[in-house]
């Protein structure tokens, strides 16, 4: 009987060892790593003449990416400064025939009123031609090309996307139980395969509908389950790549509030 009982004290301590050790264990949850691509492209249509970058290529804001034939927005300069060069030579002589008197105010105005309206109008013309040299807006890595040398482009429509280092983030969901005990600013740690260390984001986005499963993290277990998605921006984007599946967990403090 002795024995016997020494072995249920032995049990009831592993029992309560391990129930403590469940306790303290880190929640994790199934996401992805997602970003908000920047797209380039021309002001007006035209063929594309020059790309400065492949898939791939890092570059640093003010960097060159491509041109865009110029011929129309050539012209529409050329035509524009004859056009300022009359209307120069008409407001100078409507001025000359006030101060004479020989001329009105409503003649004058109407001069003054055409020369700073075609002056407006060669500024507007003359960017749009420095506009088909296109510089990039931010810093970061070339995601994809749409189109080429030769190719002719809409205007309004991508030529190449940039993905901004800051632009990175990560995306997971959790189940309500949990929700209300995330909040902005939040660190939660990130495991993917061959990233080495755990990576660390701070969260920065609670949804506040629910949504079932996304077919991305399906499985016979959670496809029927009711999440909320959460999004952490990362503090090495660097090491993550778009569409990596990766695994979150929540820091101790916020597990032990479940």
């Amino acid at each position: 009987m002795r024995a016997v009982s020494v072995g249920l004290r032995i049990c009831a301590l592993a029992l309560a060892v391990g129930l403590a050790g469940c306790n303290d264990r880190e929640a994790s949850y199934q996401g992805w790593i997602e970003a908000n691509l920047v797209f380039v492209g021309p002001d007006d249509a035209g063929r594309v003449v020059t790309l400065a970058v492949r898939e791939g290529d890092h570059i640093d804001k003010g960097a060159p990416l491509f041109t865009v034939d110029s011929d129309l927005q050539e012209a529409d300069v050329a035509s524009l400064k004859a056009t300022l060069l009359n209307a120069q030579q008409t407001f100078t002589r409507a001025q000359s025939l006030l101060k004479s008197g020989a001329g009105t105010q409503k003649d004058f105005d109407a001069a003054q009123s055409v020369l700073r309206d075609t002056e407006a109008r060669l500024n507007s013309a003359q960017t749009r031609l420095v506009r088909r040299n296109v510089l990039s807006p931010a810093t970061g890595a070339v995601q994809q090309v749409y189109y080429r040398p030769g190719e002719v482009v809409s205007a309004g429509r991508a030529i190449v996307s940039l993905l901004p280092p800051s632009n990175l983030k990560v995306r997971f969901y959790v189940p309500e139980t949990i929700l209300p005990h995330i909040t902005y600013g939040d660190i939660v740690k990130v495991h993917c395969d061959g990233c080495g260390a755990d990576l660390k984001a701070r969260v920065s986005f609670i949804s506040g509908s629910a949504e079932f499963t996304p077919p991305v993290i399906y499985s016979l277990d959670e496809r029927s389950k009711l999440v909320f998605l959460i999004e952490a921006l990362p503090d090495e984007p660097d090491k993550l790549r778009v569409g990596q599946p990766i695994d979150v967990t929540l820091a101790p403090a916020q597990e032990a509030k479940r």
